[in-house]
This record gives C-alpha cells, sequence and structure tokens, in this order.
C-alpha cells in the first residue's frame, strides 16, 4: 500500500520560513516524481514544486521561485519543501503527491499523480 504522510505545515507570519516534509512508505522516492501541490479556499489546487531523482529534474510554480526549496533524502524516502520569505498568498494546505509526468506541460496537472498525502496547512499572517 502507498501512503505519503506530509507534516511540518503551522503558523507564521509573513517573511518567516516553514520546512514541509512528505514521507513515502510502499514506493521509493528515487523511482517517481514527486510534486507538492496548494490549495486555498475557494480556489483549485495548484502546483508548486516537483522533482525527479531519476533524471535531476526539479521545477517550480513562477509564484514561488527564488522563495521555495524542493530536495530529497532517498535514505528517509522523503521529500522536503523548504519555504522562506512566506506570504500571505501562501496559506494553504499543502498536498504532496507521486506520479510520472513525463513533459512540462503534465507537470502541474492533478491528473499526472496517482498517490496522494493528507495534506497540511500553512497559514502565513500579515
Amino acid at each position: 500500500e502507498v501512503q505519503l504522510q506530509a507534516s511540518g505545515g503551522g503558523l507564521v507570519q509573513a517573511g518567516g520560513s516553514l520546512r514541509l516534509s512528505c514521507t513515502a512508505s510502499g514506493i521509493a522516492v528515487d523511482d517517481y516524481v514527486l510534486g507538492w501541490f496548494r490549495q486555498a479556499p475557494g480556489r483549485k489546487r495548484e502546483g508548486v514544486s516537483l522533482i525527479s531523482n531519476s533524471d535531476g529534474r526539479t521545477y517550480y510554480a513562477d509564484s514561488v521561485k527564488g522563495r521555495f526549496t524542493i530536495s530529497s533524502d532517498n535514505v528517509k524516502n522523503t521529500v522536503y519543501l523548504q519555504m522562506n520569505n512566506l506570504k500571505p498568498e501562501d496559506t494553504a494546505v499543502y498536498y504532496c503527491a507521486s506520479g510520472d509526468p513525463q513533459v512540462s506541460g503534465a507537470y502541474f496537472l492533478t491528473e499526472s499523480y496517482d498517490y496522494w498525502g493528507q495534506g497540511t496547512l500553512v497559514t502565513v499572517s500579515s
């Protein structure tokens, strides 16, 4: 059974930092693309970042470039999202997901991902 456990969310002031973790079981994170998505109240789920250890790909949404960094620890089978200089508009539930999108047009399509974690809430106060 594949499980993705997301954690690390919380309440932080604007300009602060958080590190999200996504620990996988049932799959090896270096065999799949691991992506982070977020969903704010009343809005569609949107892609934030992804990493593919098999070919070294990382990818970021324009809104988070230069502020967020994705990384992975294959020994711990965990993917991280370091979020710096957080803004109130980053407030959302953050989800990790595993899949195998092959082309850039599919990177942030939710249907490209087969398994999803339960989400962790990030709240950024102004």
